[in-house]
């Protein structure tokens, strides 16, 4: 890994010929390998990425962008999705049925709602530039054989934190540009955007500590390898030191930023009488969760529990009570994070940047603030 901010330079000169000759097969093999790695066995698979690695190879999108030096393309790469359950046959007959729906059964887009915002940013930045973006949520077999392939059909990539492994990461920035969106730049070498989630998590904690008077507070955490989560629990326990309270070295509870799994995550808590006085959870899509759960068992919220979120999706408007969060300013994540790879496009030797971008705290109902008669 490049050190202090020097990038590894990245090699344009391999062809399918010296990959095929470095790895012993043919260049036939070599095409299955990259686009249909699933067609051959695992040893020529290991034998042709370990030479496109060695080789810092890219196949050329088309002969056009062969020519012209880039393809005008730019890559989005989200590592998965919550696909779309099978649709029922009666619906894609026409037919129609009723049936009661429980409020813990509704269909939840508020999932989708932080990836739409973060896509319309940047599809907005590339517009203005004239540039195309393709969007890959690769399946999760064969990683490497998939990276390679996206890695050849665009000028540079805009990655999700945790969406590459490291190896990965360090294997498609020798071919490609990079920005990686979400955890901040320590000593690698590629380029990103983050929001300041960690100062955000600690004035909202601060909020509910010193406004609401509330000392047994309890954190709801994302996934453990969660950059974001990592920084908003370090808020967190920021708030807390300077209260002079218990500062605890791990969350409560965790979920994986999923509506569902707050829900589970809530519902443990209660079954073991751990609900804390305020609940304040690492994303708005758990913290979602934790009202559905709290409302079912019979819990009041602010009156029982205090819940915050973190992202300001738009759901969080529409909540009952409405949810206090933090607004991270997604759209524009997308937006920077596509502007900075075209600034390395321009500038490829520059050095790596880091850019962060400010957050608002939204004060609502579901802390205790602007109550109504009828907040519950």
């Amino acid at each position: 890994m490049a050190r202090g901010g020097r990038r590894a330079k990245r090699s344009r000169g391999a062809t399918v010929y010296d990959v095929a000759n470095r790895a012993g097969v043919s260049i036939a093999t070599v095409s299955r390998v990259l686009r249909e790695p699933e067609r051959v066995t695992e040893a020529t698979r290991a034998a042709v990425l370990a030479a496109v690695d060695e080789l810092s190879y890219a196949p050329r999108a088309s002969a056009r962008g062969l020519a012209a030096g880039h393809a005008g393309v730019i890559g989005l790469y989200f590592a998965g999705f919550d696909p779309v359950e099978e649709p029922d046959p009666q619906v894609m007959h026409g037919g129609i049925t009723i049936h009661d729906d429980p409020s813990m059964r509704r269909t939840d887009l508020s999932a989708d709602l932080y990836m739409s915002a973060l896509t319309r940013g940047a599809l907005t930045a590339a517009w203005k530039n004239n540039t195309a973006i393709m969007i890959a949520i690769p399946a999760a077999i064969d990683e490497a054989s998939r990276l390679v392939s996206i890695a050849g059909s665009v000028d540079g990539l805009v990655a999700m934190s945790r969406s590459i492994g490291e190896e990965a990461l360090l294997q498609i920035s020798r071919r490609i540009p990079l920005v990686v969106i979400a955890g901040g730049r320590t000593d690698d070498q590629f380029d990103h955007v983050t929001t300041n989630n960690r100062a955000g998590m600690t004035a909202l904690t601060c909020h509910v500590l010193q406004v609401h008077g509330v000392t047994n507070v309890g954190y709801l955490g994302g996934p453990a390898d969660s950059p974001d989560d990592v920084d908003r629990f370090a808020g967190f326990q920021d708030a807390l030191a300077s209260a002079q309270l218990p500062i605890p070295e791990r969350p409560l509870e965790r979920g994986d930023f999923t509506r569902p799994s707050g829900q589970h995550a809530v519902r443990a808590l209660a079954e073991q009488d751990r609900l804390p006085r305020a609940l304040l959870c690492g994303n708005d899509q758990m913290a979602l969760g934790a009202l559905d759960v709290l409302r079912a068992i019979g819990k009041r919220v602010p009156d029982d529990v205090i819940v915050t979120g973190f992202d300001g999706i738009e759901a969080t408007q529409f909540s009952i009570p409405r949810l206090t969060t933090v607004h991270q300013p997604t759209a524009q994540l997308g937006m920077a994070a596509v502007d900075l790879l075209l600034k390395r496009l321009a500038e490829p030797d520059r050095e790596p940047q880091s850019v962060m971008l400010g957050v608002d705290v939204l004060i609502r109902e579901s802390c205790g603030c602007h109550r109504t008669d009828t907040t519950r």
